[in-house]
């Protein structure tokens, strides 16, 4: 039975629960339902939602606690942070409780992945509503958009961990971090 709803929209855990008599929420999403290719082409045209200028971005979707849903920040504050190519979000979740008064987005292109860190995230929001609500996820391409999310001089801090490489001399401009980047 499990097997024949693997491909289905309905969520295996929601009809094991709903069979069983367990609740319908989990305490975290998991990891092996979002599985997705480990590479992407950042050259492709992806159909990606972005933000026209950085003050257009809306915040209060990422960061409800932090944010009006006319744009404004209620505390004053700005993304710090960017987790750039976030992968499943571990140092997302690791920072976020060593630095609450830090707001930091992780920025994806897979959009399996996008969506598992976004469970994730959310899941973590229900335990403990107050420490994880610095930390937010959005699927973008960075190559081509981050400029669109953030103003000059408001990052502190940008994470590159472990970035395709590209070897091969042709692939070099799939780098995200290349030479001509001055």
């Amino acid at each position: 039975m499990l097997r024949s709803l693997v491909g289905s929209e309905m969520c295996i855990r929601d009809s094991i629960n709903a069979e069983y008599g367990g609740s319908s929420t989990m305490s975290a999403p998991q990891k092996k339902y979002y599985r997705q290719r480990a590479h992407a082409n950042p050259l492709s045209q992806w159909n990606f939602d972005f933000p026209v200028a950085p003050h257009a971005v809306e915040w209060h979707q990422h960061f409800p606690v932090h944010f009006t849903p006319e744009g404004g920040s209620i505390d004053g504050k700005a993304v710090e942070f960017a987790d750039v190519g976030c992968g499943y979000g571990g140092l997302l979740i690791g920072l976020s409780p060593l630095f609450p008064q830090t707001l930091m987005l992780g920025m994806e292109i897979r959009d399996k992945v996008t969506d598992y860190v976004a469970e994730r995230i959310k899941s973590l929001r229900d335990q403990d509503s107050a420490t994880y609500q610095n930390v937010s996820v959005v699927r973008t391409n960075a190559m081509k958009y981050l400029p669109r999310y953030f103003s000059k001089g408001q990052l502190t801090k940008m994470f590159f961990c472990f970035p395709d490489p590209h070897f091969k001399k042709s692939n070099h401009r799939r780098r995200i971090i290349r030479w001509d980047l001055n």
